[in-house]
């Protein structure tokens, strides 16, 4: 291990994450691999959980102490530039990591020079019988989904592509991610993964998923699943994602699907307490959808896959989407 170099930069945004930072650190200490460093950001919590969290077993561990909540995004931005490995590798703070997570990393980057981002196989932290997800997916009229979200675990799929790596456990090349702008801080947070994912499919590189990376995750175990804060900003990232990086060929012909889709969601969720949060998250959206379509403009200008590739890595079928089920490609399959 070069104590200048690690190998890996583990990064964890902390923010009134509780006994779950704890929890997530002590499945790092856990490493058969030791070459990481570990960064946690912490978001200005007030829970105490930054004070009581215990690194001693953690090689090369850093806190960056924020006077305000930055964001899941900016807050994975600061440590990537402070970071000094090759790789970076996002953890949640509700993320638990198996103990050969960063050995079977190393293993398979080996197998894949190529790869640039490596997504994990997520599990239900209560319930290992369940899927957490297998690689986020994403449909052709501009839904993503974490793929096999709440899944039977024997639908995990074997390795192949997916569209993005969830960011709960998400490996990224640091240099790549960098010069590509990391995450869009305007997300704040919630489908900047998503964003990042699909400003990689347009530059060419894939994403590489593989059920041997895995973790256990809470879900949405700090900021709530069906809160309102996520309601909205999934809903308002949602169109921002679309309209930023989608090529105007695929853009004009998916809209009409895009809206139909999401006066189909807002439908069922009418008599939810969901439905004011959603419909405010999608009136943000549109109010600076044409400021985020600019945003993504040399993005889109400089993709270096045909418009058939591009449509080929989507999903085609909404009720897939619909039923959460994971959309990963073989690799034969392209």
């Amino acid at each position: 291990m070069n104590p200048d170099r690690p190998s890996v930069s583990v990064i964890i945004v902390n923010y009134n994450a509780g006994a779950f930072l704890q929890r997530s650190v002590d499945s790092l200490a856990a490493q058969e691999d030791r070459d990481f460093e570990l960064i946690i950001v912490d978001n200005n919590s007030t829970d105490g959980s930054i004070e009581a969290v215990r690194t001693d077993a953690t090689p090369q561990t850093r806190v960056l102490r924020q006077p305000r909540n930055l964001g899941f995004a900016a807050a994975n931005n600061l440590a990537a530039r402070e970071a000094r490995g090759e790789w970076l590798a996002l953890l949640n703070p509700d993320a638990f990591a198996a103990p050969d997570w960063l050995a079977r990393f190393r293993h398979l980057r080996s197998h894949f020079p190529q790869g640039k981002s490596f997504a994990s196989a997520q599990f239900n932290a209560e319930d290992p019988q369940i899927l957490d997800g297998a690689g986020d997916a994403y449909c052709l009229f501009g839904f993503p989904w974490r793929g096999g979200f709440g899944r039977p675990a024997r639908e995990l799929p074997p390795q192949g592509f997916c569209f993005s790596a969830c960011g709960a456990g998400a490996f990224y090349e640091r240099d790549l991610f960098l010069t590509i702008g990391g995450f869009d801080e305007a997300f704040f947070c919630y489908c900047e993964d998503v964003d990042l994912g699909f400003r990689l499919q347009l530059a060419g590189f894939d994403c590489v998923f593989d059920p041997v990376l895995r973790i256990d995750h809470v879900g949405s175990g700090v900021s709530g699943q069906m809160s309102a804060f996520s309601t909205f900003h999934g809903a308002r990232n949602r169109v921002w994602a679309y309209v930023k990086s989608m090529p105007i060929m695929l853009l004009v012909l998916t809209l009409p699907g895009h809206m139909a889709l999401t006066l189909y969601v807002l439908a069922r969720n009418a008599f939810t307490p969901r439905f004011w949060p959603m419909a405010r998250g999608l009136a943000a959206g549109v109010t600076k959808a044409t400021a985020m379509r600019q945003k993504g403009q040399s993005n889109r200008r400089a993709r270096r896959i045909s418009l058939w590739q591009l449509a080929r890595r989507f999903a085609w079928n909404p009720w897939r989407m619909s039923a959460r089920k994971p959309h990963v490609r073989m690799f034969s399959d392209q």
